[in-house]
This record gives structure tokens, sequence and C-alpha cells, in this order.
């Protein structure tokens, strides 16, 4: 994807710091997430991608630094205030994480009847949970249950149910993994066409390389507990530093 001109940052995160003992997970780590941008985040597994998303949400207690979201700091929230943010913000998990005993229109009824707030009380939620669902290409399988589902459709699901509270903000955590090339590539595409349609920014997590070449405005590389360097898909890929190297091979 080609970069794009943004308004301002709908993300940003300065000089972030998480340890767990003498781990110094995030040393620093800056990051800022433009409205209307796919942002692309990778680096090796165990390199802090997931305690970042983690400090992103509120889920884990930085040690220092900032993070703002829509330009509210999130440690100076309190609950209430974060549960609002948190609806403005839809996060895609790399196992789709559906509840199981529940029928694909109950999963995406829940986040709704969570958060009245931002709806209120919805006596027929049936119109979200089909538009929804057209959304990502799955209208007639809303009264299936997730073991009746492929790998492909549980994520397809799952980013239905992220959309019904029609957020800001996306963060997707490693959205191709452990599905075939085909079904990846479908993935990628609903991520591009899903960007379009309701103007979401978003955060990527992925280790795959075609997934970063395709969705990317801009990617950073997590490397040492840093955003080691940032650019273009373009721009990354002829670095000719080892370290950047090394995610291209």
């Amino acid at each position: 994807m080609t970069p794009i001109t943004y308004i301002k940052p709908i993300i940003e995160i300065n000089d972030l710091h998480k340890s767990y003992g003498n781990n110094n997970v995030l040393d620093g780590f800056n990051l800022h997430l433009n409205e209307g941008e796919n942002l692309v985040v990778m680096g090796k597994s165990g390199s802090g991608k997931s305690v970042m998303i983690k400090c992103l949400i509120g889920l884990e207690e930085k040690d220092s630094g900032s993070i703002l979201i829509m330009g509210k700091e999130i440690s100076e929230l309190n609950q209430d205030e974060l549960d609002e943010i948190r609806t403005e913000v839809g996060f895609l998990f790399q196992g789709s994480a559906l509840y199981d005993s529940m029928s694909v229109r109950e999963n995406l009824e829940f986040p709704l009847r969570r958060h009245t707030k931002k709806f209120g009380f919805i006596e027929d939620t049936t119109p979200l949970v089909i538009e929804a669902l057209e959304s990502v290409g799955l209208a007639s399988a809303i009264n299936l249950m997730p073991n009746e589902l492929s790998g492909g459709m549980k994520r397809r699901i799952a980013l239905a149910r992220t959309l019904i509270l029609k957020p800001k903000i996306i963060l997707y955590d490693e959205p191709t993994t452990g599905l075939d090339p085909i079904t990846s590539k479908e993935i990628i595409e609903l991520m591009k066409s899903i960007q379009e349609i309701y103007k979401t920014s978003s955060i990527i997590i992925t280790h795959d390389i075609d997934c970063a070449r395709v969705i990317s405005n801009r990617m950073i590389l997590l490397i040492d507990g840093i955003n080691y360097i940032e650019g273009t898909f373009a721009e990354l890929e002829v670095c000719e530093d080892p370290k950047v190297k090394a995610f291209f091979k």
C-alpha cells in the first residue's frame, strides 16, 4: 500500500518501558498511529509486540512512559473512562477467541449487550449483526456454532464481532497465523476493504511478510525493546542493515 496523508496521531506511545525482573522487554519504545493508517509492527517472537499491545489497552501496567489514545493518557482514566475508550478500540485475537458455547449471532450480540452506553439498549440486534456479518461475507453463518466453522471463517466472524461496535481503531494480533495461503490472502484483502469502508486506523502485529507488503502504509521493526527502524515496506525492504535484512529473507 502507498503512503497516505494523515491528519493527526490517534495513538501515541512515548518512551514505553516494561520489564519482568531483569528482562527489559520494552526499553523506551515509541510509536504513533496516524488517523486512517495501517501500521505494521514486526519483531521476533518474544520481542515485546504482544506486551506492547497489552500495555496499550490497559491489560498490562507499564513501568514508565506515556500511552495516549485519542489524546487521553490511559493511566489517568478511571475504569468507566477506560471502558469507554475500549469501545473505540477493536481487537482481533490470534486465535479468534470466539465463545464456543454461543452461536455466531450470540457471539456478535455479546459486545452490544456489554457496552450499552455506546449504543443504548437495543431491542432487536439482528440488523447490526447482519450488517457486521455481511461486511466479512458471512451473513449465512448467523446461526452456526463455532465448531461448525473453518479456521478462516472463525477469523472472519471474530472480525465481524470487532466491527459491530464500529471502532475507530483495530488492533490485529497475527491475523493470518495458522491459515493456508489462499485464506490468508482473503483475510488480508478483507482487512484492506474494512479500512476503506469503516475508515479505521489499525496496528497490525504480524510475522507474515506478504501481509506486511500488502496492508502496511508504514512499518516498525521492534528490536531490542525499541522501534529500531520505521518506514514504508519499500524503504525497509532495501535497507542494508543486517538486523533489518533478516526480516525480508
